[in-house]
């Protein structure tokens, strides 16, 4: 019995040292964090106006009052004057918040322009439409005066497998001789004019949805020398094909770059049916920028050359050179297309020239045939200028081209034989 009454003293014994270890800890613990909170800045803002009016001190110290102290206990920063005339709300956790704020005040604080009113200014957080809105589309809509029709296609070229994929997607706005249209379109690969892939027929519709896929197959070493040529046909009751427009599309490196599709419009033209004449003739266009004094050429295509008979590769490209005074300036030259007696070119070219200087500049296309080794031949040249060097359609075209600045005047030229020194 004594041993039993000794172990229940010592166990209550220690239970009591346990107790009182414990609260020894937690009094130890509430002083050192007591040691760690921030004490309020000397010669702030709040603190000089809390010195200033012992009456405002006192309706600060109390939690009760509508507007509690600016640095409420426990938080380690202070409120800055502008946030001061907030109201307080009591939460259910016996903290304090701040109650829903008028946003016209944040306009204080945000950059505007004075000579705006308060509505003008900025707010954190607007959306500005203008950023979202995408450039519309006007190809569909905005057709220039005497158009016969737009064409859309796309074009990609598999490096690998070495086929040019030609997707034929619609037309709008076709031409047609009646009132009905039911267009057809061939597709070639000039300068192969033989074979041609041919599209559905659309019945009665001038705003034809083709949505259909071509393949050629076409070497990657030639592919860059070669034009695809869109030709529409309306086919009438008796199935008689009339030609509405044609669309020819020189493949380069740039539409080829990249194994990607590419979706592209273009205008329809009109066949030339005027014969070619005795050396071929030559299509280009004309404009000049006076703001820039800029001359641009663009060499469109050519048609019935009479390329001289050469063993190998046939090739022809076009010197564009710009004189004054029939005194040479500059020169440039298009890229060649080989094996054709029509090519295509497509290509743009600007010189520099002023104003004063065109009464006395002119500017001479020759369409020239590489030979055999780095001989060349001209095939023929025409001239356009002023009234001193030209007469007839060339003078027509460089005047119309002073009356219209900043368009492109297009026109067809005969080429005249030339006889090199």
């Amino acid at each position: 019995m004594a041993e039993q009454l000794a172990l229940v003293i010592g166990g209550t014994i220690g239970g009591l040292l346990l107790l009182l270890l414990i609260g020894a800890s937690c009094c130890l613990w509430r002083r050192f964090c007591a040691t760690l909170t921030y004490e309020e800045l000397p010669g702030t803002p709040a603190t000089a106006t809390a010195a200033a009016s012992s009456g405002q001190q006192d309706r600060l110290c109390q939690p009760q009052a509508r507007t509690p102290p600016s640095r409420l206990p426990g938080v380690p920063f202070v409120v800055p004057p502008s946030l001061q005339g907030r109201d307080w709300v009591p939460l259910h956790s016996g903290e304090w918040a701040h109650t829903p704020w008028d946003p016209h005040s944040a306009s204080e604080l945000l950059p505007h322009n004075p000579s705006c009113g308060l509505g003008d200014a900025c707010k954190v957080g607007a959306i500005n439409p203008e950023l979202y809105k995408f450039s519309e589309d006007n190809s569909e809509t905005e057709f220039p005066a005497g158009c016969l029709g737009r064409l859309w296609f796309s074009v990609e070229y598999e490096q690998e497998a070495e086929r040019l994929l030609v997707g034929l997607i619609k037309a709008r706005q076709l031409q047609a001789p009646s009132e009905t249209c039911s267009p057809l379109v061939k597709l070639y690969l000039l300068p192969d004019e033989r074979r041609f892939l041919q599209s559905k027929t659309k019945h009665k519709t001038s705003n034809p949805q083709f949505d259909e896929h071509f393949i050629f197959q076409v070497s990657s070493k030639t592919v860059t020398q070669r034009v695809l040529k869109f030709s529409i046909y309306h086919v009438d009751r008796r199935r008689k094909h009339q030609l509405l427009g044609q669309v020819l599309f020189p493949l380069n490196n740039e539409t080829l770059a990249g194994d990607c599709r590419r979706i592209i419009w273009r205008d329809l033209e009109p066949e030339s049916l005027e014969p070619p004449s005795e050396f071929g003739d030559l299509q280009f266009c004309l404009s000049y920028n006076d703001y820039l004094s800029r001359l641009t050429v663009v060499v469109l295509r050519a048609k019935g050359l009479r390329l001289q008979e050469d063993r190998g590769v046939v090739s022809v490209f076009v010197k564009v050179s710009l004189m004054n005074h029939n005194k040479f300036v500059k020169c440039k030259k298009t890229s060649a297309v080989l094996g054709s007696l029509n090519p295509v070119y497509n290509e743009t070219f600007s010189f520099k020239a002023n104003a004063t200087e065109l009464d006395t500049a002119s500017l001479s296309l020759t369409v020239v045939q590489n030979m055999e080794g780095d001989k060349s031949q001209e095939l023929g040249r025409v001239v356009v200028g002023p009234y001193m060097y030209t007469r007839g359609r060339e003078l027509e075209h460089w005047d119309e081209m002073l009356s219209k600045p900043k368009e492109l005047v297009k026109r067809w030229h005969a080429l005249c034989h030339t006889t090199e020194p």
